[in-house]
Protein backbone atom coordinates (compact mmCIF):
# COMPACT_ATOMS: atom_id res chain seq x y z
CA UNK A 1 0.00 0.00 0.00
CA UNK A 2 1.23 3.46 -0.86
CA UNK A 3 2.41 5.08 2.02
CA UNK A 4 2.91 9.45 2.09
CA UNK A 5 4.99 11.79 3.61
CA UNK A 6 3.75 13.64 7.31
CA UNK A 7 4.58 17.15 5.77
CA UNK A 8 3.10 18.54 9.18
CA UNK A 9 5.24 16.52 11.31
CA UNK A 10 5.27 16.31 14.70
CA UNK A 11 6.45 19.26 17.31
CA UNK A 12 8.69 17.67 18.94
CA UNK A 13 10.50 17.07 15.33
CA UNK A 14 9.75 20.74 14.49
CA UNK A 15 11.24 22.00 17.66
CA UNK A 16 14.65 20.00 17.32
CA UNK A 17 14.89 20.41 13.59
CA UNK A 18 14.43 24.35 13.86
CA UNK A 19 16.77 24.96 16.44
CA UNK A 20 19.92 22.35 14.97
CA UNK A 21 19.36 22.62 11.27
CA UNK A 22 21.81 24.96 9.41
CA UNK A 23 19.43 26.78 7.52
CA UNK A 24 21.81 28.60 5.37
CA UNK A 25 22.82 24.95 3.95
CA UNK A 26 22.48 24.06 0.40
CA UNK A 27 19.97 21.22 0.96
CA UNK A 28 17.97 23.64 2.62
CA UNK A 29 17.77 25.62 -0.28
CA UNK A 30 17.18 22.85 -2.31
CA UNK A 31 14.27 21.58 -0.29
CA UNK A 32 12.75 25.55 -0.66
CA UNK A 33 13.09 25.80 -4.63
CA UNK A 34 12.01 22.12 -5.54
CA UNK A 35 9.00 20.30 -5.03
CA UNK A 36 9.77 17.04 -4.79
CA UNK A 37 5.57 16.12 -4.53
CA UNK A 38 5.48 14.90 -8.43
CA UNK A 39 6.92 11.45 -6.80
CA UNK A 40 4.04 10.27 -5.38
CA UNK A 41 2.11 11.36 -8.33
CA UNK A 42 4.37 9.51 -10.56
CA UNK A 43 4.85 6.07 -8.50
CA UNK A 44 1.03 5.46 -7.56
CA UNK A 45 0.78 2.89 -10.31
CA UNK A 46 4.06 1.09 -8.61
CA UNK A 47 1.57 0.17 -5.48
CA UNK A 48 -1.81 -1.64 -4.48
CA UNK A 49 -3.85 0.90 -2.93
CA UNK A 50 -5.88 -0.13 0.03
CA UNK A 51 -3.98 -3.69 0.38
CA UNK A 52 -1.24 -4.50 2.56
CA UNK A 53 1.03 -2.84 4.67
CA UNK A 54 1.95 0.82 4.20
CA UNK A 55 5.01 1.17 2.39
CA UNK A 56 8.16 3.62 2.78
CA UNK A 57 6.55 7.24 1.43
CA UNK A 58 7.99 7.12 -1.86
CA UNK A 59 9.33 10.68 -2.11
CA UNK A 60 11.16 9.31 1.14
CA UNK A 61 13.34 7.14 -0.78
CA UNK A 62 13.82 9.16 -3.67
CA UNK A 63 15.04 11.88 -1.58
CA UNK A 64 17.46 9.69 -0.69
CA UNK A 65 18.75 8.61 -3.76
CA UNK A 66 18.84 12.18 -4.41
CA UNK A 67 21.59 12.25 -1.74
CA UNK A 68 23.83 9.58 -2.84
CA UNK A 69 24.39 11.79 -6.07
CA UNK A 70 24.41 14.62 -4.14
CA UNK A 71 26.83 13.58 -1.94
CA UNK A 72 28.42 10.72 -3.63
CA UNK A 73 27.32 7.72 -1.00
CA UNK A 74 26.35 4.23 -1.71
CA UNK A 75 22.92 2.89 -0.45
CA UNK A 76 23.95 1.38 2.67
CA UNK A 77 26.31 4.87 3.39
CA UNK A 78 23.49 7.30 2.59
CA UNK A 79 21.22 4.84 4.87
CA UNK A 80 23.88 5.43 7.79
CA UNK A 81 23.69 9.25 7.22
CA UNK A 82 20.20 9.03 7.46
CA UNK A 83 20.79 7.45 11.02
CA UNK A 84 22.74 10.40 12.23
CA UNK A 85 22.81 13.63 10.07
CA UNK A 86 20.02 15.78 11.18
CA UNK A 87 20.12 17.34 8.28
CA UNK A 88 19.79 14.68 5.87
CA UNK A 89 16.65 13.26 8.17
CA UNK A 90 15.30 16.50 7.67
CA UNK A 91 16.26 16.57 3.85
CA UNK A 92 14.42 13.08 3.46
CA UNK A 93 11.45 13.70 5.85
CA UNK A 94 11.87 11.44 8.73
CA UNK A 95 10.62 12.23 11.98
CA UNK A 96 13.76 11.97 15.29
CA UNK A 97 12.67 8.88 16.53
CA UNK A 98 11.30 7.25 13.13
CA UNK A 99 12.89 4.25 11.77
CA UNK A 100 15.07 4.54 8.60
CA UNK A 101 14.90 2.64 5.48
CA UNK A 102 18.06 0.27 4.74
CA UNK A 103 19.77 -0.08 1.63
CA UNK A 104 17.66 -3.45 0.35
CA UNK A 105 14.61 -0.81 0.33
CA UNK A 106 16.83 1.40 -1.41
CA UNK A 107 17.54 -1.29 -4.26
CA UNK A 108 14.45 -2.51 -4.97
CA UNK A 109 12.89 1.16 -5.01
CA UNK A 110 15.47 2.23 -7.69
CA UNK A 111 14.66 -1.28 -10.18
CA UNK A 112 10.98 -0.51 -9.47
CA UNK A 113 11.31 3.08 -10.71
CA UNK A 114 13.11 2.21 -14.01
CA UNK A 115 14.95 4.62 -16.45
CA UNK A 116 11.72 6.24 -17.97
CA UNK A 117 10.18 6.97 -14.90
CA UNK A 118 13.30 8.86 -13.40
CA UNK A 119 13.45 10.52 -17.02
CA UNK A 120 10.34 11.83 -15.96
CA UNK A 121 10.91 13.18 -12.82
CA UNK A 122 14.17 15.07 -14.51
CA UNK A 123 11.94 16.62 -16.87
CA UNK A 124 9.51 17.49 -13.73
CA UNK A 125 12.25 19.21 -12.02
CA UNK A 126 13.41 21.04 -15.54
CA UNK A 127 9.18 22.05 -15.86
CA UNK A 128 9.64 23.57 -12.26
CA UNK A 129 12.85 25.32 -13.08
CA UNK A 130 11.43 26.70 -16.25
CA UNK A 131 8.10 27.93 -14.24
CA UNK A 132 10.60 29.74 -11.97
CA UNK A 133 12.58 31.46 -15.02
CA UNK A 134 15.28 29.94 -13.45
CA UNK A 135 16.96 29.30 -16.84
CA UNK A 136 18.02 31.63 -19.18
CA UNK A 137 17.55 30.24 -22.27
CA UNK A 138 20.48 31.76 -24.99
CA UNK A 139 23.08 29.60 -25.07
CA UNK A 140 22.93 26.04 -24.86
CA UNK A 141 26.32 23.93 -23.80
CA UNK A 142 26.86 20.50 -24.51
CA UNK A 143 29.55 18.48 -23.07
CA UNK A 144 30.72 15.07 -21.47
CA UNK A 145 32.01 14.45 -18.42
CA UNK A 146 33.27 10.79 -16.89
CA UNK A 147 32.01 8.87 -14.29
CA UNK A 148 34.96 6.04 -13.16
CA UNK A 149 32.90 2.73 -13.18
CA UNK A 150 32.99 1.10 -9.53
CA UNK A 151 35.18 -2.12 -10.21
CA UNK A 152 38.18 -3.78 -9.94
CA UNK A 153 39.69 -3.65 -13.55
CA UNK A 154 40.85 -7.28 -14.23
CA UNK A 155 43.46 -8.37 -16.53
CA UNK A 156 42.65 -10.42 -19.89
CA UNK A 157 43.53 -13.65 -17.86
CA UNK A 158 41.82 -12.06 -15.21
CA UNK A 159 38.72 -12.28 -17.31
CA UNK A 160 38.70 -15.21 -18.79
CA UNK A 161 38.93 -16.92 -15.62
CA UNK A 162 35.90 -15.08 -14.35
CA UNK A 163 33.44 -16.20 -17.29
CA UNK A 164 34.82 -19.82 -16.90
CA UNK A 165 34.01 -19.34 -12.88
CA UNK A 166 30.21 -17.57 -14.03
CA UNK A 167 29.10 -20.41 -16.40
CA UNK A 168 30.50 -23.55 -13.71
CA UNK A 169 28.39 -21.76 -11.28
CA UNK A 170 25.38 -22.15 -13.81
CA UNK A 171 26.37 -25.97 -14.48
CA UNK A 172 26.41 -26.66 -10.28
CA UNK A 173 23.06 -25.20 -10.24
CA UNK A 174 21.68 -28.88 -11.30
CA UNK A 175 25.03 -30.62 -12.23
CA UNK A 176 27.01 -30.45 -9.01
CA UNK A 177 29.50 -33.17 -10.06
CA UNK A 178 29.93 -32.21 -13.70
CA UNK A 179 30.53 -29.13 -12.71
CA UNK A 180 33.34 -30.19 -10.19
CA UNK A 181 35.05 -32.86 -12.72
CA UNK A 182 34.47 -29.72 -15.35
CA UNK A 183 36.44 -27.40 -12.62
CA UNK A 184 39.54 -30.30 -12.03
CA UNK A 185 40.02 -30.00 -16.31
CA UNK A 186 39.52 -26.20 -16.65
CA UNK A 187 41.11 -24.85 -13.55
CA UNK A 188 42.94 -21.81 -12.97
CA UNK A 189 46.13 -22.73 -12.57
CA UNK A 190 48.82 -20.69 -10.15
CA UNK A 191 50.09 -17.79 -12.09
CA UNK A 192 49.74 -15.60 -8.58
CA UNK A 193 52.99 -13.90 -6.93
CA UNK A 194 54.73 -14.08 -10.49
CA UNK A 195 53.99 -11.80 -13.57
CA UNK A 196 51.50 -13.25 -16.24
CA UNK A 197 53.58 -14.05 -19.16
CA UNK A 198 52.43 -14.31 -22.48
CA UNK A 199 52.59 -18.12 -22.50
CA UNK A 200 49.77 -17.81 -19.73
CA UNK A 201 47.35 -16.11 -21.76
CA UNK A 202 47.63 -17.81 -24.80
CA UNK A 203 47.32 -20.92 -22.58
CA UNK A 204 43.97 -19.24 -20.83
CA UNK A 205 42.68 -18.37 -24.00
CA UNK A 206 42.76 -22.09 -25.94
CA UNK A 207 41.86 -22.80 -22.35
CA UNK A 208 38.62 -21.14 -22.14
CA UNK A 209 37.58 -21.93 -26.18
CA UNK A 210 37.80 -25.58 -25.31
CA UNK A 211 35.64 -25.19 -22.15
CA UNK A 212 32.71 -23.32 -23.45
CA UNK A 213 32.97 -26.05 -26.36
CA UNK A 214 32.47 -28.80 -24.13
CA UNK A 215 30.06 -27.24 -21.86
CA UNK A 216 28.09 -26.21 -25.08
CA UNK A 217 24.92 -28.13 -25.97
CA UNK A 218 24.99 -30.38 -22.85
CA UNK A 219 23.81 -28.87 -20.04
CA UNK A 220 20.77 -26.81 -19.45
CA UNK A 221 19.40 -24.03 -21.65
CA UNK A 222 20.91 -21.26 -19.09
CA UNK A 223 24.18 -22.78 -19.92
CA UNK A 224 24.02 -22.23 -23.49
CA UNK A 225 23.09 -18.91 -22.93
CA UNK A 226 25.41 -17.49 -20.65
CA UNK A 227 28.29 -19.41 -22.84
CA UNK A 228 26.82 -17.52 -25.73
CA UNK A 229 26.84 -14.05 -23.49
CA UNK A 230 30.14 -14.85 -22.40
CA UNK A 231 31.46 -15.50 -25.86
CA UNK A 232 30.02 -12.37 -27.26
CA UNK A 233 31.63 -10.50 -24.56
CA UNK A 234 35.27 -11.79 -24.27
CA UNK A 235 35.64 -12.13 -28.88
CA UNK A 236 32.77 -9.44 -30.02
CA UNK A 237 33.44 -6.26 -31.32
CA UNK A 238 33.21 -4.60 -28.24
CA UNK A 239 36.46 -5.92 -25.90
CA UNK A 240 35.20 -5.55 -22.39
CA UNK A 241 36.65 -5.02 -19.31
CA UNK A 242 34.62 -6.47 -16.27
CA UNK A 243 32.26 -9.08 -16.49
CA UNK A 244 30.69 -7.42 -13.13
CA UNK A 245 29.96 -4.32 -15.21
CA UNK A 246 30.11 -5.48 -18.84
CA UNK A 247 29.04 -2.10 -20.03
CA UNK A 248 32.18 0.05 -18.73
CA UNK A 249 34.59 0.62 -21.14
CA UNK A 250 38.27 2.68 -21.65
CA UNK A 251 38.08 6.14 -22.58
CA UNK A 252 40.26 8.98 -22.08
CA UNK A 253 39.67 12.35 -20.17
CA UNK A 254 42.69 13.26 -22.52
CA UNK A 255 45.39 12.42 -24.33
CA UNK A 256 47.34 11.50 -21.29
CA UNK A 257 44.54 10.22 -18.84
CA UNK A 258 42.63 7.38 -19.36
CA UNK A 259 39.74 6.07 -17.40
CA UNK A 260 37.29 3.14 -17.03
CA UNK A 261 33.58 3.70 -17.44
CA UNK A 262 30.85 5.78 -18.56
CA UNK A 263 30.48 9.49 -19.81
CA UNK A 264 27.22 11.41 -19.10
CA UNK A 265 26.58 13.89 -21.89
CA UNK A 266 25.03 17.00 -21.19
CA UNK A 267 22.65 19.75 -22.56
CA UNK A 268 23.46 22.66 -19.84
CA UNK A 269 21.67 26.33 -19.62
CA UNK A 270 24.07 29.40 -19.25
CA UNK A 271 21.92 29.07 -15.52
CA UNK A 272 24.50 25.94 -15.04
CA UNK A 273 21.33 23.92 -14.84
CA UNK A 274 21.36 20.46 -16.97
CA UNK A 275 18.38 20.27 -18.97
CA UNK A 276 18.84 17.16 -21.16
CA UNK A 277 21.31 14.08 -20.54
CA UNK A 278 22.42 10.53 -22.17
CA UNK A 279 24.44 7.92 -20.82
CA UNK A 280 27.59 6.62 -23.13
CA UNK A 281 29.77 4.10 -23.09
CA UNK A 282 33.75 5.23 -21.88
CA UNK A 283 34.69 4.90 -25.43
CA UNK A 284 32.13 6.58 -27.22
CA UNK A 285 32.25 10.14 -28.68
CA UNK A 286 30.04 12.61 -27.34
CA UNK A 287 30.80 14.74 -30.60
CA UNK A 288 29.07 11.89 -32.69
CA UNK A 289 26.04 13.47 -34.86
CA UNK A 290 24.01 10.87 -33.44
CA UNK A 291 24.80 12.12 -29.99
CA UNK A 292 24.09 15.33 -30.67
CA UNK A 293 21.46 14.95 -32.48
CA UNK A 294 19.99 12.80 -29.18
CA UNK A 295 20.40 15.57 -26.65
CA UNK A 296 18.55 18.44 -28.88
CA UNK A 297 15.59 16.37 -29.51
CA UNK A 298 15.14 16.33 -25.82
CA UNK A 299 15.36 20.02 -25.63
CA UNK A 300 12.66 20.27 -28.30
CA UNK A 301 10.48 17.68 -26.54
CA UNK A 302 10.27 19.39 -23.20
CA UNK A 303 9.97 23.08 -24.94
CA UNK A 304 13.60 24.20 -23.73
CA UNK A 305 14.21 27.23 -25.85
CA UNK A 306 18.04 29.00 -27.17
CA UNK A 307 19.61 30.71 -29.38
CA UNK A 308 23.19 29.03 -30.02
CA UNK A 309 24.66 25.71 -29.00
CA UNK A 310 28.28 26.27 -27.64
CA UNK A 311 30.74 23.17 -27.85
CA UNK A 312 34.21 22.39 -27.44
CA UNK A 313 36.49 21.64 -30.57
CA UNK A 314 35.22 18.21 -30.26
CA UNK A 315 31.70 18.32 -31.73
CA UNK A 316 33.90 20.00 -34.94
CA UNK A 317 31.92 18.55 -37.75
CA UNK A 318 29.91 19.93 -40.52
CA UNK A 319 27.34 16.96 -39.81
CA UNK A 320 27.36 18.60 -36.51
CA UNK A 321 26.22 21.91 -37.70
CA UNK A 322 23.56 21.20 -39.96
CA UNK A 323 21.94 19.17 -36.88
CA UNK A 324 22.13 22.76 -35.01
CA UNK A 325 20.77 24.46 -37.60
CA UNK A 326 18.23 22.67 -38.44
CA UNK A 327 16.63 23.24 -34.55
CA UNK A 328 14.40 26.53 -34.54
CA UNK A 329 14.61 29.43 -31.84
CA UNK A 330 11.08 30.23 -30.78
CA UNK A 331 10.79 32.79 -33.70
CA UNK A 332 11.72 30.70 -36.24
CA UNK A 333 15.44 31.37 -37.11
CA UNK A 334 18.14 28.58 -37.17
CA UNK A 335 19.88 27.84 -33.93
CA UNK A 336 23.35 28.96 -34.54
CA UNK A 337 26.69 26.42 -33.49
CA UNK A 338 29.43 28.07 -31.95
CA UNK A 339 31.91 25.32 -32.22
CA UNK A 340 35.71 25.76 -32.48
CA UNK A 341 38.06 24.15 -35.30
CA UNK A 342 39.54 20.80 -34.09
CA UNK A 343 42.69 21.64 -36.47
CA UNK A 344 43.99 24.38 -38.18
CA UNK A 345 41.52 26.10 -40.73
CA UNK A 346 42.53 25.55 -44.45
CA UNK A 347 42.38 29.18 -45.87
CA UNK A 348 41.03 29.86 -49.40
CA UNK A 349 44.51 31.46 -50.40
CA UNK A 350 42.92 35.06 -50.28
CA UNK A 351 40.05 33.86 -52.34
CA UNK A 352 36.67 35.07 -50.32
CA UNK A 353 33.43 32.73 -50.42
CA UNK A 354 30.16 34.69 -50.35
CA UNK A 355 27.35 33.21 -48.70
CA UNK A 356 24.45 35.29 -49.68
CA UNK A 357 25.41 34.79 -53.33
CA UNK A 358 27.05 30.70 -53.21
CA UNK A 359 30.54 32.18 -54.86
CA UNK A 360 33.98 32.39 -54.30
CA UNK A 361 35.77 35.97 -54.95
CA UNK A 362 39.57 36.00 -56.01
CA UNK A 363 41.89 39.07 -55.01
CA UNK A 364 41.21 41.13 -58.32
CA UNK A 365 37.37 40.98 -57.57
CA UNK A 366 36.18 38.36 -60.16
CA UNK A 367 33.43 35.66 -59.36
CA UNK A 368 34.03 32.26 -59.91
CA UNK A 369 31.10 31.43 -62.74
CA UNK A 370 30.38 27.37 -61.36
CA UNK A 371 30.54 24.84 -59.10
CA UNK A 372 30.82 21.13 -59.22
CA UNK A 373 29.94 18.89 -56.53
CA UNK A 374 33.23 16.82 -54.43
CA UNK A 375 33.48 15.01 -51.15
CA UNK A 376 32.25 16.91 -48.32
CA UNK A 377 31.95 20.11 -49.98
CA UNK A 378 32.55 21.83 -53.75
CA UNK A 379 34.75 23.05 -56.04
CA UNK A 380 34.18 26.82 -57.11
CA UNK A 381 35.91 27.48 -60.71
CA UNK A 382 36.44 30.54 -63.02
CA UNK A 383 36.52 31.81 -66.42
CA UNK A 384 39.33 30.17 -68.15
CA UNK A 385 39.52 33.09 -69.87
CA UNK A 386 40.15 35.74 -66.67
CA UNK A 387 42.44 33.20 -65.55
CA UNK A 388 44.62 33.26 -68.55
CA UNK A 389 44.68 36.96 -68.41
CA UNK A 390 45.33 37.45 -65.17
CA UNK A 391 48.23 39.54 -63.88
CA UNK A 392 48.57 37.81 -60.53
CA UNK A 393 48.89 33.94 -62.06
CA UNK A 394 52.31 33.30 -59.45
CA UNK A 395 49.55 34.11 -56.59
CA UNK A 396 46.98 32.03 -57.60
CA UNK A 397 46.53 27.76 -56.84
CA UNK A 398 48.15 26.17 -59.99
CA UNK A 399 45.29 26.87 -63.22
CA UNK A 400 43.55 23.54 -63.66
CA UNK A 401 42.40 22.94 -67.45
CA UNK A 402 43.29 26.53 -67.73
CA UNK A 403 41.15 28.14 -64.72
CA UNK A 404 41.54 28.44 -61.05
CA UNK A 405 39.76 25.62 -58.74
CA UNK A 406 38.91 26.79 -55.01
CA UNK A 407 37.60 23.71 -52.78
CA UNK A 408 34.90 24.59 -50.31
CA UNK A 409 34.18 22.46 -47.88
CA UNK A 410 30.69 22.11 -46.20
CA UNK A 411 31.94 22.41 -42.68
CA UNK A 412 33.70 26.21 -43.92
CA UNK A 413 30.11 27.00 -45.35
CA UNK A 414 28.58 26.19 -42.23
CA UNK A 415 30.66 28.27 -40.19
CA UNK A 416 30.12 31.37 -42.10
Amino acid sequence: MLGRRDRQGRFFDRYVYENHIPWDHELVRIDREVDFSFVEEETRDLYEEGFGRPSWPPEVLFRMLFLEYYSNLSDVQVCEQCRYNMLYRWFVGLGIGEATPDDTTLVVFRRRLGWERVERFFKRVNEQAKGKGLLVGRYKILDATHVIANVAIPSTVGLLRQARRRVLRVIGKKYPRCAKRLEETYGEGDVKGRRVTEEDLVREVELTRAFFSEAKGKYTEETDRVISEMEGMLYGDEKIVSLVDPDARWGYKDEDHPFCGYKVHVGCDESEIVTSVDSLLGNENEGAVENVRSLLGKERQQGMEYRAVVTDSLYDSADNRRVIHGEKTSDGRPVRAYIPSRRKERGLNRFRYDPKRDCVICPLGQISIGKSPHEQGYLYYFSVQWCRDCPYQEDCPPLNEGRVRVFVSEDYRLKL
